[in-house]
């Protein structure tokens, strides 16, 4: 086990943030350091306003019962009960009544995409559709915070995109934090508003998507980052200039945290430089020549 060193930061309510490092970097002690499935030697961990770290056996407990939920990489559920007990066992432990945790168990079951699939048995789900099982057991007890370990490294490629999409559309949906670990950039860029990259169980650096790779912290971060596609990532900021005078007055404008790629064909079917803005302030212009730049950069890479 890797130990943590000189590890700070925070999480804002309602966001998804990704650590992401490389085997034996100590992200996955990380998380369980959060919910004291690992003891921390020193150091604190808040959660709203509580100290995670001075509770008492019961108050942890409780707080992992209630405010906290993990999805863990080989799903954990227990192969003689149903889909639907599976997605009501944390309710079931926390004493909740037979027909309200099969009624909240249900609506998570539906809100997965496994409506029609409650009463089979893991082992006759394929490995999405179980793992769809345990995302729908950690949102049923309504946590405060969901943590992800790796919970999609061992699906096959086309299911693990599936799967990030459904983090994805579940996050818009109900709006949780989310904590989430992996070791594969295109799903941290994929997923996170803000990426921690971490290298023998310190932070190399913590910032979202674009400020990675357009910025990299250092040789490590930018080897990384060094084969992906930028204009997938990069946001208009990144490209833009400054305003010249009165230059592309009247011209169409984009927002600067909008990614190059999906600015591109705007940018190019207008006859001369856009303006780029931030909110109503005009902070820069871009042309097709900025955006080329940057497709041209990757082709070379």
């Amino acid at each position: 086990m890797v130990g943590i060193r000189d590890v700070s930061f925070d999480v804002v309510p309602g966001e998804v943030f990704v650590v992401m490092g490389l085997s034996g970097s100590g992200k996955s002690t990380l998380v369980r350091l959060l919910t004291r499935l690992i003891e921390p030697t020193a150091g604190s961990v808040t959660l709203y306003g509580e100290d995670i770290t001075s509770m008492n056996d019961r108050a942890l407990l409780e707080t992992r019962r209630s405010r906290v939920s993990m999805v863990f990489q080989h799903f954990g559920l227990l192969p003689h009960r149903k889909v639907i007990d599976n997605v009501a066992f944390g309710l079931e432990v926390r004493g909740e009544n037979r027909s309200g945790r099969r009624n909240r168990a249900q609506e998570m079951v539906d809100l997965v995409g496994l409506s029609g699939y409650e009463n089979n048995f893991p082992d006759q789900l394929s490995g999405g559709m179980q793992q769809r099982v345990g995302l729908a057991r950690a949102l049923a007890a309504n946590p405060d915070v969901l943590m992800f370990d790796e919970p999609f490294s061992a699906l096959d490629p086309l299911i693990r995109r599936d799967m990030q999409n459904e983090v994805i559309r579940l996050h818009h949906e109900v709006g949780k934090t989310m904590v989430f670990i992996t070791h594969d950039l295109a799903e941290a860029l994929k997923l996170g508003d803000r990426i921690l990259i971490m290298r023998d169980g310190e932070i190399v650096q913590i910032g979202s998507p674009d400020q990675v790779v357009g910025a990299p912290a250092d040789d490590y971060v930018k080897d990384f980052v060094s084969e992906v596609p930028k204009s997938h990532v990069l946001t208009l900021k990144w490209v833009m200039r400054p305003l010249q005078g009165d230059e592309a007055a009247g011209s169409p404008t984009l927002q600067s945290d909008q990614i190059v790629r999906d600015a591109a064909r705007a940018v190019l079917a207008n006859q001369g430089p856009v303006r780029v803005v931030e909110g109503d302030r005009v902070v820069g212009v871009v042309d097709d020549e900025d955006i080329l730049r940057v497709v041209v950069a990757e082709e070379e890479a």
